[in-house]
């Protein structure tokens, strides 16, 4: 299928777990990928390994999205990719996948993971699209990975929900703003994904059991079970769809 060829999509957070699972599918359905990283570079070549060894396009740049300067050094490694490829630099999808979490409960915070977690979960989404707003293209997509966990109390990771409903409200007032110029802005909302980021959650036979029970399935979300649902919102099937928040989270907590 290519019904995204001719389309350039950048997703963050991409060398590994959702992120991987969104960039691969995107690059199956035709697209140009952009796979963004922030430590782990070899992780991220593999993703664009992966890409390219199934016929797909793709490439990988770095940013710390913690960074004070980390929207300049992004859409530098933007460019300069897209340029060493040949291609104009503007982009048709973005999906803002890369986060952070570990807060712990109120007891447990700090205020440098408090800054942290808003800096990469937060205020990074943000001024990536305020400043890609001149490269987007009419008609283009943005989808924002939020949580079921602004939906459920998660006070395991109190600072984690919250810099979550913040996304699902910038989804809101974005899709209103960016309306007028075609754009749809919609967020979804994982439960339980076997990815690095709550393997220490799995490290035993009860403990994966226990987080499959959330779902009515009976099992521990996939990547691709998020990464099926982003192509849908950014494909010309979802032009009617925006401002919303989809719960891909297997019928957790129902």
């Amino acid at each position: 299928m290519a019904r995204l060829a001719g389309r350039t999509a950048i997703v963050t957070g991409a060398s590994r777990g959702i992120g991987r699972g969104v960039a691969e599918r995107l690059a199956a359905d035709g697209a140009l990928v952009a796979v963004h990283y922030g430590r782990d570079e070899d992780a991220a070549r593999a993703t664009v390994r992966g890409v390219e060894e199934r016929g797909g396009r793709a490439f990988a740049f770095r940013s710390d999205l913690a960074a004070p300067d980390a929207v300049d050094v992004f859409y530098a490694g933007l460019d300069a990719g897209l340029a060493e490829l040949g291609e104009e630099p503007g982009f048709d999808i973005l999906v803002n996948n890369a986060g952070a979490s570990g807060s712990g409960r109120v007891h447990e915070l700090s205020p440098e993971v408090f800054d942290r977690l808003f800096a990469i979960n937060v205020k990074a989404p943000l001024f990536l699209i305020q400043r890609g707003l001149d490269r987007l293209r009419d008609g283009g997509r943005i989808v924002n990975v939020s949580s079921l966990a602004t939906r459920t109390a998660f006070p395991e990771s109190v600072t984690y929900a919250m810099t979550k409903g913040a996304v699902d409200t910038m989804t809101l007032a974005l899709a209103k703003e960016l309306g007028p110029r075609g754009i749809t802005v919609n967020a979804v909302a994982p439960g339980f994904v076997a990815t690095d980021m709550n393997a220490r959650r799995r490290t035993t036979p009860e403990a994966r059991a226990a987080l499959a029970a959330h779902s009515v399935f009976g099992r521990i979300g996939d990547p691709a079970d998020i990464a099926d649902v982003v192509a849908f919102l950014v494909s010309d099937e979802a032009r009617w769809v925006t401002g919303q928040y989809l719960d891909v989270s297997g019928g957790s907590a129902l």
